[in-house]
């Protein structure tokens, strides 16, 4: 019978780290860092991002929306620059994130 060796801490190995899994295959942790320079920090991006902000902040001046309530401020023609108080709607998030997509993952609707 062999002897048991004791753990200590330069015999204990260290933890694996953690990779995501996205339905079922695993993926590498995302870089987003790398995520925003090439995307989010372009100036098209930025600017629509603005937008959006800024007509979630004209339906919380009515009172159409509050901070929290689980509300998405949506765009009828899908442009997010288009902020006239005709083409917004509030909406819940489920359905404001949720389209029917093609097999190219565009949205079956481009309108809505």
């Amino acid at each position: 019978m062999a002897p048991r060796v004791k753990k200590t801490a330069a015999t204990k190995k260290a933890p694996a780290k953690k990779k995501l899994s996205v339905g079922g295959a695993l993926t590498k942790p995302r870089n987003y860092r790398k995520e925003y320079d090439n995307y989010h920090g372009r100036p098209e991006q930025i600017k629509k991002r603005d937008s959006r902000n800024a007509a979630r902040n004209a339906l919380v001046k009515t009172g159409a929306v509050k901070k929290g309530d689980g509300k998405d401020v949506a765009h009828k023609n899908g442009n997010p620059t288009d902020n006239r108080r005709t083409n917004l709607a509030v909406q819940p998030k489920s359905q404001n994130r949720s389209f029917a997509r093609t097999s190219t993952a565009r949205k079956k609707n481009p309108r809505a």
